[in-house]
């Protein structure tokens, strides 16, 4: 057994959804998550400073004694998979997960990836997904809109502005028949009931937040470093701008209130 925490970063906000179906399929875990809001998006950056980034978000981690790692950053995961691979605790991004769910969720063998321009042009979802499987036929599609929707809170199933650039973003997949699409970035599960919708029931959605959480289960079961204990966990939250706009839109991804602080740190401190 295993009482150290779980540690989660991303760019900013959207890796909130992580540790929302974290908190639900792992509930006696401590969580640690550091969110770099002082230099989000990481999605519009060189490869070259997102390894940097994700680097330093990596040791701010691991200077709290982290069991485990988990990069809920669709860019993180698609350009520095290598560099998670060479830390000293069990550490992954979004990517691997995900394409297993959706491997096995797809009947028809044409899946959709929605995700941000880094991403997309990576080619990681539908490198991970081919090398499981040659025969799939992937269809990628960059949404570099979504996420500043999602952070301005135009979420709603109703929402017209919001449907319109999604049908726009979805109707490649529509016209190939896709029958399973990746959520590729953790902002868009919030979107997952419009998407739904367009795209019709009979299209299964990935979330990765939720892959994550069933590979991480996983992952301790195998190591032995499950959480002892029937109490349930807690969550510490660090970001490196105001905490004030954190608690703000937090509620949105977790689906609760953040009760607890929010810890700033400096960027100037990461090391």
């Amino acid at each position: 057994m295993d009482n150290r925490p779980i540690g989660v970063f991303d760019s900013g906000l959207g890796g909130l959804t992580v540790v929302r179906e974290l908190s639900k399929h792992l509930p006696h875990e401590n969580l640690i998550y550091f969110g770099d809001t002082g230099r989000v998006p990481y999605g519009s950056r060189s490869p070259e400073m997102i390894r940097r980034f994700a680097l330093q978000d990596s040791r701010f981690l691991l200077s709290h004694d982290v069991k485990c790692i988990i990069a809920a950053c669709g860019t993180v995961s698609s350009i520095a998979s290598d560099l998670l691979s060479s830390l000293p605790v069990p550490a992954w991004g979004v990517v691997e997960p995900t394409a297993d769910q959706a491997l096995s969720a797809t009947k028809n063998g044409k899946i959709g990836v929605l995700g941000t321009a880094v991403t997309v042009q990576s080619r990681s979802f539908e490198l991970a997904l081919q090398n499981r499987c040659p025969t799939v036929q992937v269809i990628a599609k960059a949404c570099p809109v979504l996420v500043s929707l999602v952070e301005s809170g135009w979420i709603e199933e109703d929402n017209l502005a919001t449907e319109a650039v999604l049908r726009r973003y979805l109707q490649p997949l529509i016209d190939a028949g896709v029958d399973t699409v990746i959520l590729g970035c953790t902002h868009f599960p919030l979107l997952s009931p419009l998407i739904s919708r367009i795209m019709g029931e009979e299209v299964t959605l990935i979330n990765s937040g939720a892959a994550c959480a069933a590979h991480c289960k996983t992952v301790l079961q195998q190591n032995d470093a499950s959480a002892a204990g029937n109490e349930n966990g807690h969550c510490e939250f660090f970001v490196s701008d105001r905490p004030h706009n954190f608690t703000n839109v937090a509620q949105m991804f977790l689906g609760k209130a953040v009760e607890q602080d929010v810890h700033q740190i400096r960027v100037e401190d990461l090391s």
